[in-house]
């Protein structure tokens, strides 16, 4: 590891000023950052640790939904009562990803802006855009099985990790932000990037700027939801595919959906408008198959990953079911509902 500077920042406005270079870093849990620093693919010249900053607090918001501060944990998030009741989705999500370990250090924040598990990206020796810009890719051609089908580019095929974001898609939360030059607020949606030709940009934060808060919305679908997690070992492991579903029923109808993906694309995968084509349905095989063949419609797979196509297809036609059903995917017992 290559040394560097060290500072605590007292306030947020500290931790502003103090970050005042790209090479400079804001720490906090660092179950990300330091591995990063350790493989040489991250060369900070200054680490500003953010850890005494107050912005640990989970807390109600005027008119409802719930502020998830930056700097609580992933444990503390999953099982605070209000999260479980209110907004299940994320406690599984969460729940489903890392080991109890990791959750206990790692951050909203973190988990918000952690970086890609691409082999290549994590390998200096070889080519990769996200981490030597215009260097190459060395996933497509190469050993691509955890890459991704959907929303690529040329330049890289790497996805985003999280378990997390994908179940913060589908409950259309609100990024707050703060910069020297302000704060601002940034939907989800916009949040994470497409590669297009700038592939070592994973998202829309401008240079300095941190996360203070993750705002959750009054509507947390709480009777119908699933969060589905397939992977290569079904413990400790990054999701090959994976599908975050919510749904509002009446009378036997589906009347409203929203469907996320991981493990398949630079961001978590969502497409309203074919949501829609699930408003007013009746759940069922022909009608989840229909809709899962718009949501992946273009993919594309590289060779190692061609699998990922039909997989990530019937996994949206069983996550599907098991929302509807209201009998979301148990993250204690593995097995497939």
């Amino acid at each position: 590891m290559r040394p560097f500077q060290f500072v605590r920042a007292k306030s947020l406005n500290d931790a502003l000023t103090e970050r005042a270079n790209p090479s400079d870093h804001f720490i906090a849990g660092g179950t990300n950052l330091v591995d990063l620093f350790k493989y040489d693919v991250e060369r900070p010249v200054k680490l500003v640790d953010i850890n005494r900053l107050p912005l640990g607090e989970i807390r109600e918001l005027h008119g409802g939904g719930l502020r998830l501060g930056s700097l609580v944990t992933n444990a503390e998030t999953a099982y605070d009562a209000r999260v479980k009741e209110r907004y299940p989705i994320l406690s599984s999500a969460i729940l489903s990803g890392a080991s109890a370990q990791l959750r206990n250090a790692a951050t909203n924040g973190g988990n918000l802006n952690q970086r890609t598990r691409c082999y290549y990206f994590y390998n200096v020796a070889s080519p990769c855009n996200k981490r030597e810009p215009h260097s190459g890719c060395g996933a497509i051609g190469g050993v691509n099985r955890v890459n991704g089908i959907l929303g690529m580019s040329a330049a890289c095929i790497a996805t985003h990790p999280s378990d997390m974001c994908v179940a913060l898609a589908v409950l259309n939360v609100q990024v707050q932000v703060s910069g020297r030059d302000g704060d601002r607020v940034i939907p989800i949606g916009e949040y994470h990037r497409l590669p297009e030709d700038e592939p070592w940009r994973d998202n829309t934060l401008r240079p300095g700027e941190l996360v203070t808060a993750i705002d959750l919305p009054a509507q947390g679908f709480a009777d119908h939801y699933t969060y589905l997690k397939l992977r290569d070992r079904q413990s400790y492991a990054f999701a090959l595919v994976s599908v975050a579903v919510v749904m509002r029923m009446e009378a036997g109808l589906i009347k409203e959906a929203r469907v996320a993906l991981g493990g398949v694309a630079p961001k978590p995968w969502r497409i309203p408008a074919a949501e829609t084509a699930l408003e007013g349905e009746s759940p069922s095989r022909d009608v989840f198959i229909r809709f899962a063949d718009a949501l992946i419609d273009g993919a594309v797979g590289h060779g190692g990953n061609d699998f990922k196509i039909p997989l990530a297809r019937r996994a949206i036609v069983r996550a599907c079911h098991q929302a509807a059903a209201g009998t979301p995917q148990s993250q204690s017992d593995k097995r497939i509902a």
